[in-house]
């Protein structure tokens, strides 16, 4: 441990190792503690999670994404009670909007997650997106290492619900499941956004509604005319009523066979190097803004604000000063 690191972790009081052997052990108060220290950042956070990453890595992690109103935090919902029937933990990280006032999440996905209360196999955190593009916030993949090296076998995560550009969840999931729903003003809604190409399974959810069977009609349609190599994954057009919780265990299978066809033709592999790759570059990124941000760096903001130096060659000068200096 670095000596900055340690300043860090006796002044809070918290020891990284004891704090990660905690969680692991079912502590919920530890758990709830190390992901606020994720998403703070920082060398504490980084003390954390270098503490718990040797224990991640196990879990299937599942993102739900679709456009606001379709129903995914109660189809969330519906799918952890069926993992749970089958014996299986859930740990769920809803990506809410941001407070204008607080910047805080806004909590309504866990106001509709009620039902999963007091089940100790099942753990809810809301993280505000803090107005990120792409549907996750900054420590989503953070917050899922820590419910992974806490032992939930499955991750799931609901993003913001900002539309069409939410096509970060497919590279922090393992199974991406696209929710659409009949009725939202176009026949298809996934034809927006290139989201047809992220989904490892589609849910036309609230079925019950007139024009689903249309919806269905389409999607399957539209995947018959992808180019797709002999035993490559077609995604499943699945059907539910979340609110009833019908279909979710024709979903829940999907997944889990998704998850297996990973495994079985080395994808899971490859997807978890491109992970480690994309980790490796936003933790470079992370730490050169951390210590670039001095007194050098507001006085070359101010320049370039007033259009005195270009954005480019005052990043050159301080990474020159960053290694050379």
């Amino acid at each position: 441990m670095s000596p900055a690191n340690e300043t860090a972790l006796r002044r809070s009081g918290v020891n990284s190792q004891d704090l990660v052997a905690r969680l692991r052990v079912g502590d919920r108060r530890s758990l709830a503690r190390a992901i606020s220290m994720v998403e703070t950042g920082g060398p504490q956070a980084r003390e954390l999670l270098a503490a718990a990453y040797p224990y991640a890595g196990n879990a299937h992690v599942v993102g739900i994404t679709g456009p606001p109103g379709a129903g995914k935090s109660t189809l969330v919902t519906a799918l952890a009670l069926e993992w749970r029937s089958r014996g299986v933990t859930v740990g769920v990280v809803a990506v809410d909007p941001t407070s204008p006032f607080t910047g805080g999440a806004v909590l309504g996905d866990r106001i509709r997650m009620q039902a999963l209360g007091g089940d100790p196999g099942v753990f809810i955190r809301s993280m505000a997106s803090r107005g990120r593009l792409g549907g996750l916030a900054r420590a989503t993949a953070d917050a899922v290492a820590m419910l992974d090296a806490a032992g939930f076998q499955v991750v799931l995560i609901e993003t913001v619900g900002a539309g069409q550009g939410e096509v970060d969840i497919a590279r922090a999931a393992h199974t991406t499941l696209v929710v659409e729903v009949p009725g939202m003003g176009d026949d298809v809604q996934s034809i927006k956004a290139g989201v047809l190409e992220i989904a490892d399974v589609f849910v036309v959810n609230k079925a019950d509604r007139e024009g689903a069977d249309k919806t269905v009609r389409q999607l399957r349609a539209m995947l018959h005319l992808a180019d797709r190599q002999p035993g490559e994954w077609e995604p499943p057009v699945l059907t539910a009523v979340a609110t009833t919780s019908t279909g979710s265990a024709a979903i829940v299978d999907a997944a889990t066979r998704h998850l297996a066809y990973l495994r079985e033709t080395g994808l899971a592999d490859a997807r978890a190097r491109h992970a480690a790759e994309r980790e490796l570059a936003a933790a470079v990124q992370e730490l050169a803004l951390e210590r670039l941000r001095g007194q050098a760096w507001h006085d070359l903001v101010a320049r370039i604000a007033s259009r005195e130096r270009d954005p480019y060659g005052s990043a050159e000068e301080l990474f020159n000063a960053l290694f050379h200096g």
